[in-house]
């Protein structure tokens, strides 16, 4: 069995306390390929996690790695800002003809920088710069990045605590709350926004995650969602929809919002845009919203070079065809069926299971619960993480590209970690 790290090792002499994804998972990792990551001992860990949402098509892909080295020996141009090169057109005209023009979708590209912050920076910037105005409305539970501007649309209060600053501009309103597309909190926003009385200051944009990832697993119906789209074109704001972590096919469609038909004015991308876990993000933009001077939002590494090559080779090896798409659909079904069953085994412990594509998430009544089941799962050689408020979620993210066979293995693993976390009843005491 792999052994934490001993307290004298490097990380703990020199990397920051705030490190964190290693003190639950207290190996050291030397080699990653397809769904499983290997510790230095050799010992093989099931990925569940797949980078947060950055390595969708797995680790190491034959694929994208076979571009990425031909492209590095031949001295390709790794760092370039926002000069032309060779491998930014390939992938730009890859992402128009595989990805925009099937969906009839409009959207100018931005390079922001490398991370999905970035590109949701860039948005916010570019809302407030087209109408004028200063206030955002984001959504409780939500989650959009760790920089100041990101963070004051994020609603998770531990890491809105460690901006050490006031958080402004930005009104929480709460996300999908009803059965139909226009609940009473729906409603109430509405006639918010239409009051002269109501206090808040006309928003320039709503910025929303069709399903958040970070806040729960928490999935948008499409009613609700057509109803938000609705609402932003009758008060004038723009709607920004986050698909850093659900996009690029982990719901299924290669837009998380693709199923509810909806066309946003801004959409976000990062994590697994790259296909390899490489640095990128894009803010994609209709092309009226493109009202930028040169030079008025940059950044060093906008252009890195090794990215655009893994990405246009995950457009064309995964893309072209629906293949990718229905198996993900498919590896859906066989998740949730899955986990339907573990929670109807045991209806006192799960509260919920919810999710879309291969984004799931079980949620426990117990939320200490969900930690305990995540460290089972680390020991038993499968990694997951928690999410939610507090932390009372346990996410399960497989990569799209895994075997059915593996998947079966996750899922019997993760019903082993809930079951081996189960406390003892208690005796009954004397009448």
């Amino acid at each position: 069995m792999t052994v934490p790290h001993p307290a004298s090792h490097v990380f703990e002499r020199l990397e920051s306390e705030v490190r964190s994804y290693c003190r639950g998972w207290p190996v050291v990792f030397d080699r990653a390929l397809g769904s499983r990551l290997f510790g230095e001992d050799g010992r093989p860990f099931l990925d569940f996690f797949s980078g947060a949402g950055a390595l969708n098509y797995g680790h190491n892909n034959p694929v994208l790695k076979r571009a990425l080295v031909d492209y590095v020996e031949r001295d390709g141009v790794t760092h370039a800002l926002d000069m032309s090169t060779a491998a930014k057109r390939a992938f730009l005209e890859t992402l128009q003809e595989v990805v925009l023009q099937p969906r009839e979708l409009p959207y100018k590209v931005m390079f922001p920088g490398p991370a999905g912050t970035n590109a949701v920076e860039a948005a916010l910037k570019l809302a407030r710069k087209v109408k004028g105005r200063e206030a955002v409305v984001f959504f409780t539970n939500a989650f959009h990045g760790m920089s100041l501007g990101s963070l004051a649309v994020t609603g998770n209060a531990f890491k809105r605590a460690g901006a050490g600053v006031p958080l402004v501009h930005a009104t929480p309103m709460p996300y999908d709350e009803g059965p139909d597309g226009e609940g009473p909190a729906f409603r109430w926003f509405d006639r918010l926004l239409a009051g002269e009385g109501s206090g808040l200051n006309a928003p320039a944009a709503v910025i929303v995650e069709t399903v958040q990832g970070e806040g729960g697993i928490n999935v948008a119906r499409s009613e609700w969602l057509r109803a938000l789209a609705g609402l932003c074109r009758r008060r004038d704001m723009l709607l920004i929809v986050d698909d850093i972590q659900m996009g690029c096919g982990r719901t299924g469609g290669f837009f998380s919002f693709e199923e509810a038909g909806i066309v946003p004015d801004i959409v976000t991308l990062s994590k697994s845009v790259s296909g390899y876990g490489l640095p990128m993000a894009l803010t994609l933009l209709r092309p009226e919203l493109d009202v930028w001077q040169p030079g008025e939002h940059n950044g060093t590494f906008r252009g890195f070079n090794p990215a655009f090559v893994t990405a246009a080779a995950a457009l064309e090896e995964y893309w072209r065809d629906g293949r990718l798409q229905k198996q993900t659909l498919a590896r859906g079904e066989q998740m949730e069926q899955g986990l339907a069953a573990l929670a109807a085994s045991r209806p006192a412990a799960v509260s919920e299971v919810r999710g879309r594509g291969l984004a799931w998430g079980m949620e426990f009544a117990d939320p200490s619960r969900a930690a305990a089941v995540c460290a089972r799962a680390f020991e038993l050689g499968l990694l997951l993480e928690t999410s939610g408020p507090r932390d009372e979620v346990v996410k399960l993210f497989p990569p799209l590209t895994i075997e059915e066979q593996e998947l079966e293995e996750g899922l019997a693993l993760f019903g082993r970690a809930v079951r081996e976390t189960e406390r003892p009843a208690r005796p009954a005491g004397p009448r």
